[in-house]
């Protein structure tokens, strides 16, 4: 996913100033994808440049709310449609699993439990941001708490991963003295 076509998703809610996008991410698709506050306004200019948003009303300060336009609808429905997301490539966390080796097996035990300890954070969060939205029932948040749960099961996981792992170091350990 891109910035860009999730800022398209959240106007498709109604017009937003960049301040009020930063704010909606935070509070929803920062566990799925995040935006800096220079990330976001940069792409809206970009986005404005290619008329795929428009400014819909200037307040004061040079506040500017943003409207998704037609052809921004177009880019979104095909983006959703016909793009193929890309498969996760990249995870510093496995890349240093792989090397554990090169540290000793006490570091890499607590490396290990420190991954379970991050997941279950993340995971008592995410179950927190779900019990918030327990009484919510519009139609974005029925799909938030689906992308929810996936960050649910995925944490559930990795905190299962890295007990396993834990284990099998301990055990190479026991079984090298």
């Amino acid at each position: 996913m891109s910035l860009r076509h999730g800022v398209l998703g959240m106007l498709t809610s109604g017009p937003a100033s960049g301040y009020d996008l930063l704010k909606r991410f935070e509070q929803s698709l920062a566990n799925v994808w995040s935006a800096t506050q220079s990330q976001l306004y940069g792409e809206l200019a970009k986005m404005a440049d290619e008329s795929l948003v428009e400014v819909a009303a200037q307040g004061p300060r040079g506040r500017k709310e943003y409207a998704i336009t037609q052809r921004g609808r177009d880019e979104l429905q095909h983006w959703m449609t016909e793009v193929d997301p890309d498969p996760p490539r990249r995870s510093a966390m496995l890349l240093r699993v792989f090397f554990l080796n090169l540290i000793p097996p006490d570091q890499a035990v607590a490396y290990l439990r420190r991954q379970a300890d991050l997941a279950a954070h993340q995971h008592a969060e995410l179950a927190a941001i779900g019990e918030s939205l327990r009484d919510e029932s519009d139609e974005e948040t029925f799909y938030g708490r689906i992308a929810l749960e996936w960050g649910l099961r995925a944490s559930t996981l990795v905190q299962e991963w890295a007990a396993w792992a834990e284990t099998q170091v301990k055990n190479a350990t026991r079984a090298d003295t």
